[in-house]
């Protein structure tokens, strides 16, 4: 994904400043696609330039309304439907994870249990949002924007049972190791 397809795709029904389009960003697309205020300013200069947005009302300060060209939705629709060639394959948590035999069994605990608090904290977060959008628009950021939410809270709730369950099975093995004096406890 990138911040031009998400601008193009926040476009579709609606004209929108850059102001405008950093609060539905806020509001929508923050767990998702972050984006800063210059991050979204540039993008919108760059996707005109391109002829995919155009400028279609200017007010004070400066103030720019932007639409979404033909050429902008026929990107967008390029975008959406080519398969996606990003592969997540990296993950620094999970890296450490293959080397945490290296840390005293605290930290090893610490570090699980940090995991697990991380992302309680972002599922809470979450629940935030969800407890205070109202979902009964038909509008299809709203719509979409539910199913998206939903993935966020299922990710959250299998990331946090997945860190208090290594944090147990490490747990246990350090207890088994102690008992059998079989050295430090290393995994």
């Amino acid at each position: 994904m990138s911040l031009r397809h998400a601008l193009l795709g926040l476009l579709v029904d609606r004209t929108a400043s850059g102001y405008d389009l950093l609060k539905l960003f806020d509001t929508s697309l923050v767990n998702v696609w972050p984006a800063t205020q210059s991050q979204v300013y540039g993008e919108l200069t760059r996707l005109a330039d391109a002829g995919l947005l155009e400028v279609v009302g200017q007010g004070p300060r400066g103030r720019k309304d932007y639409a979404l060209t033909d050429a902008g939705l026929t990107e967008l629709r390029r975008w959406l439907a080519a398969p996606s060639t990003e592969q997540p394959r990296r993950s620094d948590a999970l890296l450490r994870v293959f080397f945490i035999d290296v840390l005293p069994p605290e930290q090893r605990l610490a570090y699980l249990n940090h995991l697990a608090d991380q992302a309680a904290g972002q599922h809470a977060e979450l629940e935030k949002v969800r407890d205070t959008v109202d979902w009964t628009e038909e509008d299809s950021l709203t719509v979409n924007g539910a199913l998206a939410l939903e993935f966020g809270l299922r990710l959250t709730t299998m990331q946090e049972e997945w860190a208090r369950w290594a944090a147990q099975l490490i747990s246990s093995r350090e207890d088994r190791t102690v008992e059998e004096g079989t050295g430090e406890g290393r995994i």
